[in-house]
């Protein structure tokens, strides 16, 4: 066997990981998908609601997923969790799922989101502006419609995950430079513009949202809104928090790069606990805020704002004409931050996966930077290709569904390997176990199940895609067996 002399360096400390759990996380969503859950619940105290059961939700997996990190402290983190607990399949099944889905459309979301607010500044960026398109006709409104076609939008959402590919594939030192530079700046511009949403705005919305705060009502197709509970209400529930998983997401991309971090057992676990509560603080203050400046139903509202842009209504409330621009590049530096931090981890996955003779050989070499640039590489392809296909909301469905779909079965991989493997150290255990642990499991199936009952086209191709590993799982396996044994890689 050959041994590759290139192995991971430990250079990151505790508040690099903590800004790495922290800028994962907040992207686009906080300042976008508020409306939509405005708009299947219709009350203040149900929306606060549901970013309070997904901040619940986040910070239990994440002070779980500390017990597994401190037992597993290398390179690959979820993918080697479900491996251990229960198979190799299930986590080839993970494995897969996050090089076709989970990691690449919440980078191609996330790129997306970028361009769509750097069209505020620079219109010609924007999605309107067609490159190339096979025509489809004029609608009812004499506008042109396509069956295909690619804007100015995407080939700059195509180009920042590019660029960030490639400042990565430089090294860890320069991703890690980004990371705490970019985070640092959205944290302390999210804060304070919560704070002066308190302060500054002309009028306030607080009495007249919080009237009435649970009577929950969703928008029906003709524009009307029907009171809801029971069932339909949990239904709603699931299908708005859809939005608040995918800006919740992304918070165990610390742990894909375990082996960089030094004393992982100890600054791991307590990343994902630093980095999850200071998120979802920011994330229910700023619905707070937003239930201060706008109101919840009518024009320029949370559920009906401008361009389904909630944030830009509620600057605009704050700060009057310039508040869309302000807005514009707050969200381009958290974007731009969090896709800087999604590319760095995700490629660690692959690298591990491939040293199990499960992926591309070529994703299990690290370049003379002691980074996966190959693997990096072909994570931004497949990005990229999501960047053409899909809209926000439709790449939202598909990540959510899945990745909360593996953060069930690896929660699930801690009661296992409490009897499975009771030997190995545990520097930490996971909080509230066992209580806190099942009610995630048992909310999490709760939400796949109505999300695909609700939502079943893209949460469906989220699945299908799930299932797609299984046959590709047993030929990477015969693969496997089929090399020779000289050409297996043994690198830690």
């Amino acid at each position: 066997m050959t041994e590759n002399k290139t192995t991971f360096k430990q250079s990151l400390g505790l508040l690099d990981a903590t800004m790495i759990v922290a800028g994962s996380m907040i992207g686009s969503g906080i300042f976008i998908v508020s409306s939509d859950i405005a708009q299947n619940v219709g009350s203040a105290g149900w929306l606060i609601a549901i970013w309070l059961i997904t901040g619940f939700m986040t910070i239990t997996a994440a002070v779980s997923y500390g017990e597994l990190s401190s037992m597993y402290p290398k390179a690959g983190g979820q993918y080697v969790y479900l491996k251990e607990a229960f198979n190799p399949l299930a986590g080839f099944l993970y494995g897969w799922s996050f090089f076709a889905v989970i990691q690449t459309a919440t980078i191609a979301a996330v790129g997306v989101a970028f361009a769509r607010y750097t069209a505020y500044l620079i219109p010609a960026l924007g999605e309107d502006n067609i490159l190339f398109g096979i025509e489809k006709g004029l609608n009812a409104a004499g506008k042109m419609e396509y069956s295909f076609s690619i804007n100015a939008a995407q080939l700059l959402a195509m180009a920042l995950i590019i660029f960030l590919t490639y400042t990565n594939s430089k090294g860890i030192k320069g991703g890690k430079i980004i990371q705490t530079t970019f985070t640092t700046t959205k944290l302390v511009s999210l804060f304070g513009l919560i704070i002066l949403g308190f302060f500054l705005v002309k009028e306030s919305f607080w009495s007249q949202n919080w009237q009435s705060a649970f009577a929950a009502n969703q928008l029906q197709k003709d524009g009307s809104w029907s009171s809801i509970s029971g069932t339909v209400l949990i239904g709603a529930i699931a299908a708005a928090m859809v939005g608040s998983i995918f800006s919740s997401d992304a918070w165990n991309n610390v742990t894909f790069i375990a082996g960089e971090i030094k004393n992982p057992k100890r600054n791991i676990g307590l990343a994902l606990f630093l980095g999850t509560l200071i998120v979802t603080l920011i994330y229910v203050s700023a619905n707070l805020m937003y239930l201060n400046v706008l109101p919840l139903k009518g024009t320029d509202s949370i559920a009906f704002p401008e361009g389904e842009r909630v944030a830009v209504a509620a600057s605009n409330a704050i700060f009057g004409t310039a508040g869309a621009k302000i807005i514009a590049i707050m969200i381009m530096i958290s974007t731009f931050g969090c896709n800087n931090g999604l590319i760095l981890a995700g490629g660690r996955v692959y690298y591990t996966m491939a040293n199990d003779g499960l992926f591309f050989k070529k994703t299990r070499e690290l370049n003379k930077n002691a980074v996966p640039e190959w693997a990096m590489w072909a994570q931004c392809v497949v990005a990229c290709l999501l960047c053409l296909s899909g809209k926000y909301g439709d790449l939202l469905d598909m990540v959510s569904f899945v990745v909360v779909l593996f953060y069930a079965l690896t929660i699930l991989g801690i009661f296992i390997l409490r009897k499975k493997r009771p030997d190995i150290d545990r520097p930490y255990k996971a909080f509230g176990y066992p209580v806190l642990p099942v009610i995630y499991i048992l909310m999490a199936v709760t939400f796949c199940y109505f999300l695909i009952t609700m939502k079943p086209t893209y949460a469906g191709i989220g699945l299908g895609i799930v299932l797609a590993g299984i046959p590709l799982y047993y030929i990477a396996v015969s693969n496997r067996k089929s090399n020779k044994p000289e050409n297996i890689n043994v690198n830690p």
